[in-house]
């Protein structure tokens, strides 16, 4: 027995030895995200710069995170005051129970409740006494003010809310945070409470939570300016719905109000009485004084009559002929330098084969195969006989490989300067980027109504430069703005937005957007420009009358300068058809319900001159069609952009098929689309200023001239 004994107690040893397989499981940690909330006026708010991740049990429960948060928190502020402390959720309560239910909290179970793993999960840590002294203030008599919902939908709805009145923020003790002594910043019914631009513009690099924030890339991608649409101090939802849609907008958005009497004053200078009504249709409004349309050239295409009489000829005014030869050198540059590395020589091309190649990409537009190789194939039953013609696959396929569009040597000049002043994003490009522009310019002078829009290259490789449309695409690319003509699509002028680095920080992007496309020194007088939300701006639009241009679009109720006065205001509930305006000095702003609200903001239009517009409306069971009024800003608007559509992308299908591995080859092919189709736009419109016969089925007669 003492041996069975001693063997079985050997055996145990063994197996709890640091290689033994029964040896119990160390539990795993898991990662979280800590904060601080300070006081603001009379909410908590996250002090921004001071969340840091906490490595901590599941199943931890809420005394012992707190203890663990403090501690963490406290090895990184050296100053921080002396507790108690609470430990809050992001909606401010405390964390006691799990939510919706009466269950102590605990981690685990508080992560299966809101479904997010664990590293998107944030608490935060207060001083008991500024905890208790805003739950006192939450209890005292509120005021009923307006604020918005959520914008996740465009321009839905006001509703009420009851929220304390605003006060100013003090210096919160022991924390010093850039936010202390905030600006004031009014917006539509609401005054935002928004800290310094330094706050704004500062990311913690060691912080996960912070990246939750709405940055200035985040804003604008979301048709948001980050100077004119701040964010404001009731910035974070309940935990439950922090991931949704409408969750994101709201924390980008949603500001608080207080319901003061008397004049307002926003940043840009416009005065607002909270006494002021909103008009109705039946109110007759003033007509605005119209500037008279002046030019500076005859709008259209500027061209001697017989200077161009074929479509090849049209294309290489805005992609001359020196082009062909300059991208074939810098190719040939680059090529050889490429090919020797790989100890191979490069057959340099010449004039003539960069033209050809540009005629098949051109080519491949008008007839799609399903892979690149399949345009050569010798099939008897599917086959293209002129890619053959004009070029063997192996060479095409080279040059697509190689093309470059700079000197290589100022490549490697420009890259040294890569973190200074002197580099230049797009150093790449630059040789043909500003030739089609000053080309599109020069040959073209645009009609009365012009707009701004917005375009994606979507590329394959990985730079800087990338951004995103969530509204048209989920996919990464590089946006570029454009001024386009109204009346035909033509793209006068564009540039390629180089990143929230390189943006502006004292007006906003959209502003100093409009303001570089729009230059009345070439364009002339009295034009009328729309533009969307992303741009409208009663800022913009009083300076753009200063410069003899008019102006209207749909503008975002909170945005700096819209009218805060509730008085006589659209309600949710307003049948369709219903329209409220407002008159400030040189701008007219209207609310009209349609299927949703919508906000519209003009230099030019009167409130309402008796137009209507057919719409459903349900009577009973049966929708039927009516007339119902519509102000004149919302049918001119629609009309002018429902004419206005992205230039149809010529290289689109050879891209998709190719796939290009550099960014600056992507925007070449964007190049050559607005090439194609500005020529294309050119030709139709002398050929009725000739009164030629109609060319509705010119454009693949256009390209196929082009290419042959």
């Amino acid at each position: 027995m003492e041996y069975k004994s001693s063997k079985s107690k050997d055996r145990q040893s063994f197996n709890d030895g640091p290689k033994g397989k029964h040896k119990p499981k160390e539990r795993k940690q898991v990662q979280v995200n800590v904060g601080v909330m300070v006081p603001h006026g009379t909410d908590l708010k996250p002090l921004r710069g001071k969340t840091l991740l906490l490595f901590t049990d599941p199943d931890v429960a809420a005394p012992d995170l707190l203890k663990q948060a403090v501690e963490k928190i406290g090895t990184f502020i050296m100053d921080m005051p002396e507790g108690p402390y609470v430990l809050l959720y992001h909606d401010c309560s405390e964390v006691v129970y799990v939510p919706g239910s009466e269950r102590p909290f605990k981690l685990s179970e508080y992560k299966k409740e809101v479904g997010k793993p664990y590293a998107r999960i944030t608490f935060f840590i207060c001083l008991e006494k500024h905890y208790k002294r805003v739950d006192d203030t939450s209890d005292s008599d509120s005021e009923i003010v307006i604020t918005t919902r959520s914008t996740a939908k465009f321009n839905q709805a006001d509703t009420l809310r009851k929220l304390v009145p605003v006060v100013p923020a003090v210096a919160v003790e022991g924390f010093h945070a850039s936010a202390s002594v905030p600006k004031k910043n009014t917006t539509n019914n609401a005054d935002c409470i928004v800290g310094s631009d330094e706050e704004l513009d500062f990311c913690d690099q060691d912080s996960v939570a912070s990246s939750v924030d709405s940055s200035a890339e985040d804003m604008f991608i979301d048709d948001m300016d980050p100077i004119l649409d701040r964010p404001s101090s009731d910035l974070y939802l309940p935990e439950e719905d922090y991931d949704s849609k409408d969750a994101l907008q709201h924390r980008k958005r949603l500001c608080l109000s207080s319901a003061e009497g008397g004049d307002r004053k926003s940043e840009n200078g416009f005065y607002w009485t909270e006494t002021e009504k909103w008009q109705s249709s039946d109110e007759a409004d003033v007509e605005p004084p119209l500037l008279v349309f002046t030019p500076n050239q005859n709008p259209g295409p500027q061209i001697l009559p017989n200077r161009c009489s074929s479509a090849l000829q049209f294309f290489q005014l805005l992609f001359p002929k020196s082009m062909f030869q300059t991208i074939a050198g810098y190719t040939n540059s680059y090529a050889a330098k490429y090919e020797e590395r790989k100890g191979k020589l490069w057959n340099f091309i010449s004039q003539s084969d960069m033209k050809s190649y540009v005629a098949l990409v051109i080519y491949m537009g008008m007839f799609r195969c399903s892979s690149l190789s399949d345009y050569w194939s010798e099939s008897q039953h599917f086959s293209l006989s002129f890619p053959a013609k004009i070029m063997s696959y192996r060479k095409f396929l080279s040059i697509s490989i190689v093309l470059h569009l700079s000197e290589s040597r100022e490549d490697e000049k420009n890259i040294l300067k890569k973190g200074t002043a002197g580099y230049e994003r797009l150093g790449k490009i630059q040789p043909l980027y500003q030739v089609i522009r000053e080309s599109c310019k020069s040959y073209f002078h645009p009609f009365q109504n012009i707009t701004i829009v917005e375009r994606m290259v979507k590329p394959q490789a990985g730079t800087g430069l990338k951004q995103s449309l969530k509204s048209r695409s989920p996919n990464m690319g590089f946006k570029l703005f454009a001024l386009t003509d109204c009346t035909c699509g033509y793209t006068w002028d564009f540039f390629v937005y180089e990143g929230k680095s390189c943006a502006s920080r004292s007006e906003g992007l959209s502003y100093e957007t409009v303001m570089a496309l729009v230059d009345e020194n070439m364009l002339g007088s009295g034009y009328k420009l729309f533009v969307d939300k992303f741009y409208t701006s009663p800022t913009l639009f009083t300076d753009l009358l200063d410069k003899k241009v008019l102006a209207c679009g749909p503008v975002w109720p909170n945005r700096t300068g819209y009218p805060k006065s509730v008085k006589n205001k659209l309600l949710s509930n307003a049948p369709r058809g219903t329209m409220r305006w407002i008159r400030q000095d040189k701008l007219l702003f209207v609310e009209w319900k349609d299927s949703r609200e919508v906000q519209m903001c003009s230099s030019f239009h009167k409130a309402y001159e008796g137009d209507t517009v057919q719409r459903k409306v349900r009577q009973d069971a049966h929708r039927t069609l009516e007339e119902i009024p519509v102000p004149a800003v919302v049918l001119d608007y629609s009309k002018n952009m429902e004419a206005v559509d992205s230039s149809d992308c010529v290289t689109e299908h050879f891209r998709a098929i190719h796939k290009p591995k550099k960014w600056y080859q992507c925007m070449f092919y964007h190049f050559l689309d607005i090439a194609v189709e500005n020529a294309f736009i050119m030709q139709e419109l002398v050929t009725k200023e000739n009164g030629h016969a109609d060319s509705a089925a010119g454009r693949k007669c256009f390209l196929q001239s082009c290419v042959t």
